[in-house]
């Protein structure tokens, strides 16, 4: 029960984009259509759970005071979570120009972006800094919540924005300003989940 209250308060409740204001630039960005967005979506999926998984094990085993070299490493947080994320989207990068090249194109200059995707490294370092996930499975239930919440939240842009992409829309709010509205009238709908009683 609590690793399904955290799924849903990380993805829902305390949603990545929509709350927190992380993975702002691939959220506007790679929205312009639902299949886009899924690949998107998919990528971060991945991308978050495997550097979690890894940075977790790094920073419990060789990072922190309690690791191997029983010396206080944590320091060097940032710059070893950000090695480890760009190394894991490299690798996503190559299997998808491999195997799926149609969503590789579509993804284009966005799936680089991953590795400097705030909403990533914002999971890594929360998870290692707050004692709250110093379980490996709560942590990993953490992260999942965190990128399924993305991923609904990028799906649920493109959707609405496929939708009034052919509606008489003011010219002065026309491209990126209509984006923008849609995107804070999500948020605002999304903050009606802080009222769930999940506990």
């Amino acid at each position: 029960m609590e690793l399904l209250v955290t799924i849903i308060s990380a993805s829902l409740i305390s949603n990545v984009v929509l709350s927190r204001f992380l993975g702002i630039c691939p959220f506007l960005g790679v929205s312009n259509s639902v299949s886009t967005a899924k690949g998107m979506g998919v990528a971060v999926i991945f991308v978050i759970l495997i550097s979690t998984a890894v940075t977790f094990g790094i920073n419990n085993m060789f990072l922190e005071a309690s690791g191997i070299f029983g010396l206080d490493l944590t320091y060097l947080q940032t710059i070893v979570f950000i090695l480890v994320i760009a190394g894991l989207v490299q690798f996503l990068e190559m299997f998808l120009k491999k195997c799926i090249p149609s969503l590789y194109k579509s993804l284009g200059i966005y799936l680089p972006l991953i590795t400097t995707n705030c909403a990533v490294l914002g999971v890594a370092l929360t998870v290692s800094q707050d004692s709250t996930f110093s379980k490996f499975v709560t942590a990993m239930a953490y992260a999942f919540g965190t990128s399924a919440g993305f991923c609904i939240a990028i799906i649920l842009l493109a959707s609405i924005r496929e939708k009034i992409e052919n509606n008489d829309i003011p010219e002065s709010f026309k491209g990126k300003p209509i984006v923008l509205v849609v995107a804070c009238l999500m948020a605002i709908a999304f903050t009606g989940f802080s009222n769930l009683n999940i506990g």
